[in-house]
């Protein structure tokens, strides 16, 4: 079958698996270039990186990412947990059901150790089942990459489940939007959530998940002296703050800091250990076209880092992340990041540098569907949109019969 992009209501609902695994061995190969470049030791080399790697979202974006920087670039062996739809023979999966499937083939030829489960992160038979297998490598983990963005969560203990919204707090928000396959503008508008969606979406997206994961793996032994842990956020410039940072994802993502606060006194004082919340770059999400004026930002942005040399995908982050944040002590060793008032990593600094938010924030008050092209990057926002699906990819050839949608080659 030819497989094209089938996009609705701005979401593309398939995959590509050829294109997924080109991509994923692209960024492979950047690592790669980059060990070599700051001339990092592998664990097999002596390095003194992260050896025992636990990521829980790691099959696409920043998750995928990490888990690419952590084996390759330090020669970590991984354990990876995802919720994938699998595919069949004529019947296609996810994204990352394909990214994970490059992962492995591409650790098992270079004989770093790895497995990817593909079950709920938020269930306790999850944290078990690595558990059981960190144990059965007779190994430790001393990194714990938490990754996770999902729009339902069901708590262990009560079985409830919730749901996350992306929603502003107290009043209506309304924001100029970009159709990333037309270059249409429209006005998009988001009600303002109730008290229960906020503390809904907490539940799914804040940090008592990822504190429920440290206590159990304290808890069976699975953790090194020195162990690091890290979740994912986002502050984003101003302009977003009513939609984001001052929305719902942004109430559960203060949740997440300061569970991260808690989490670090507790492994300090444990395992002479340390927990982080890295504020991470705007990127193209599954998700991020749909929200009000977050398309058209980040549509502009790209252009403006472009032309100042400071863009970033996902796999240049986590590269600069590992490489200039965690792991600074002689030969990789962890270091002591650099954090800001509130205990936060701030890998974000060149996206709100003043003078690109200052041209991004010009940009903004000008730009029109003439000019669009001109003051926007739509065509590498249109790129990272489809590359997130195994479209676009250079090197694929779109025309050519895909014979089996289980297999990635």
């Amino acid at each position: 079958m030819i497989i094209k992009p089938m996009i609705r209501s701005s979401i593309c609902i398939n995959a590509h698996p050829v294109g997924c695994a080109k991509e994923t061995d692209r960024q492979i190969a950047y690592v790669k270039s980059q060990k070599a470049k700051r001339q990092i030791k592998s664990a097999a080399e002596g390095g003194k990186g992260p050896k025992t790697v636990l990521v829980l979202g790691c099959s696409t974006g920043y998750g995928l990412a990490s888990r690419i920087s952590a084996a390759f670039e330090y020669g970590a062996d991984t354990i990876g947990v995802s919720f994938e739809k699998q595919p069949t023979e004529s019947r296609g999966g996810t994204p990352g059901w394909y990214n994970n499937m490059a992962f492995d083939r591409a650790a098992a030829k270079e004989g770093i150790k790895s497995i990817t489960l593909n079950l709920d992160a938020f269930a306790d038979e999850t944290r078990q089942a690595v558990i059981d297998e960190v144990k059965k490598w007779g190994k430790t983990f001393d990194l714990v990459v938490y990754s996770l963005a999902s729009p339902v969560r069901v708590d262990p203990d009560t079985k409830t489940m919730y749901r996350s919204v992306i929603k502003p707090q107290g009043k209506t928000y309304s924001g100029t939007t970009v159709d990333m396959m037309t270059g249409k503008m429209s006005t998009a508008s988001a009600e303002p959530a109730t008290e229960e969606e906020v503390k809904n979406t907490i539940k799914v997206m804040g940090g008592e998940d990822w504190e429920r994961w440290m206590k159990a793996l304290s808890e069976a032994g699975v953790l090194s002296r020195g162990v690091r842990t890290v979740a994912y956020s986002y502050i984003g410039p101003a302009l977003s703050h009513p939609i984001y940072r001052d929305g719902t994802i942004g109430a559960a993502k203060k949740d997440l800091e300061a569970t991260a606060l808690r989490l670090n006194d507790k492994l300090k004082a444990e395992l002479e250990g340390a927990a982080f919340v890295s504020e991470n770059k705007g990127l193209v999400t599954r998700s991020s076209a749909v929200i009000p004026i977050i398309s058209l930002y980040l549509s502009i942005m790209f252009k403006v880092m472009k032309a100042k040399g400071t863009h970033e995908g996902c796999i240049e982050q986590m590269e600069r992340l590992f490489a200039e944040r965690l792991y600074t002590g002689a030969n990789s060793e962890a270091g002591i990041p650099d954090t800001d008032s509130e205990h936060r990593i701030r890998i974000d600094d060149w996206e709100l540098d003043p003078e690109t938010q200052k041209e991004i924030a010009r940009r903004m008050d000008m730009v029109t569907e003439e000019n669009l092209p001109e003051l926007a990057d739509m065509a590498g926002y249109q790129h990272d949109f489809l590359a997130i699906n195994g479209f676009d990819i250079e090197g694929v050839d779109y025309e050519k019969d895909v014979e089996r949608m289980d297999v990635i080659d």
